[in-house]
């Protein structure tokens, strides 16, 4: 770990422009583009390449493309996760992902944060004097068994808990409880998710078909 990931993991402003940072960020780049110029059959060849660009991704898990992260390494993702088109990570802060998610198309998810004043986001300054263009940056956490919609963006800092469910466009602010319908933007919890849910109920939709598996 460099110096300016400690200072990411601890929460402290550091600097995109360190060059061992910006070392890791040129081959997750590099490896995006390598990913995104595969053809979607090219099984082998698309793991070799995720092996390599994410911290971690559990088995079983597919990832349509295109992509693109920002560090890839600081993202770990568990098994049964499937990302539609146009999955987006911008992982400075550390992005964890539970088991069997699932993602609609144009999912974004961010971390990194900038000051608020602009004259504070072109420069910060050292005890010594010296400028530097820095920035922080949240982990976002999103539990197994979420579903998250067509264009769904989550901010830094936030947490969604396992079993949720997140509505097309909707922009995640804030902490979602476990076991929640949420939508909108900026995104608020709708209700609960309960077993009024489940399609045992719309038998019309699913027709010969069971959700539990026949003895």
């Amino acid at each position: 770990m460099t110096n300016e990931e400690k200072r990411i993991f601890s929460g402290i402003v550091f600097s995109p422009a360190d060059p061992e940072l910006k070392a890791i960020k040129l081959k997750a780049h590099n490896l995006d583009t390598q990913y995104n110029a595969t053809f979607e059959d090219e099984y082998e060849k698309r793991e070799q390449i995720l092996a390599e660009l994410i911290g971690e991704l559990g088995e079983g898990s597919r990832i349509q493309g295109p992509i693109q992260f920002h560090y890839g390494v600081h993202t770990k993702i568990g098994k049964n996760f499937f990302a539609n088109f146009n999955f987006t990570v911008q992982d400075d802060g550390e992005v964890i992902i539970g088991d069997d998610c699932n993602f609609g198309p144009n999912v974004t998810i961010v971390t990194p944060v900038h000051p608020m004043l602009p004259e504070e986001r072109r420069a910060l300054y050292a005890p010594d004097g010296s400028p530097a263009h820095l920035c922080w940056a949240k982990p976002v956490r999103i539990g197994s068994d979420c579903w998250l919609g067509a264009n769904v963006v989550v901010c830094p800092g936030v947490t969604i808990g396992e079993g949720c469910v997140i509505g097309a466009g909707a922009v995640v602010t804030r902490d979602i409880p476990p076991h929640s319908f949420a939508a909108g933007n900026p995104c608020r919890v709708i209700r609960e998710i309960t077993d009024a849910d489940s399609m045992a109920h719309k038998p019309e939709i699913l027709a010969e078909f069971s959700v539990e598996k026949p003895e």
